[in-house]
C-alpha cells in the first residue's frame, strides 16, 4: 500500500452579494502524476468559492444551522496547467431561501476556462 497526502491552499480575494472571487496557487500537494492539477483539488475549490457565497459573509462553525450543503455538481473540466495561479469566480444562478445555484468559472493564469462548475446548495438543518 502506499500512502497519499495532498495540500490545498486558497484565498478569497473578494466577497460580494453577487459573486466570489478566490485564488489558489499550484503547489506540488494539488499536482497528479502528470505534473497537472488534479481534477478533485479544482473541484474543491471551485465547490468551496461557491460555498462562501452561498453563505454570504456568515462565519462557518461547527454543527452550525443553514450551512449550504453541496447537493448536486456538474463540471465540464477543460484545461489544465502545472503552475502559476488557479482563479475562481462564483455567481449565483438562482439565489434561493432553501436552495441555491451557482456557477462558478475556474480560470489559469492566461485567462483560460480550465472547469466550469454547477453546484446545487440546500440550507442544513
Amino acid at each position: 500500500m502506499k500512502d497519499y497526502s495532498g495540500e490545498i491552499a486558497f484565498t478569497i480575494t473578494e466577497r460580494q452579494d453577487d459573486h466570489v472571487l478566490a485564488e489558489m496557487p499550484v503547489r506540488s500537494g494539488i499536482k497528479n502524476p502528470f505534473g497537472t492539477v488534479h481534477a478533485g483539488a479544482m473541484l474543491w475549490f471551485a465547490d468551496v468559492a461557491a460555498t462562501h457565497l452561498v453563505l454570504g459573509g456568515t462565519e462557518v462553525t461547527a454543527g452550525m444551522h443553514g450551512f449550504p450543503l453541496a447537493i448536486n455538481l456538474n463540471a465540464n473540466l477543460t484545461g489544465n496547467q502545472q503552475e502559476g495561479t488557479l482563479r475562481a469566480r462564483a455567481e449565483f444562478v438562482k439565489r434561493g431561501r432553501t436552495v441555491s445555484v451557482v456557477r462558478t468559472q475556474v480560470t489559469g493564469d492566461d485567462g483560460r476556462l480550465l472547469v466550469d462548475v454547477t453546484t446545487s446548495h440546500v440550507a442544513s438543518r
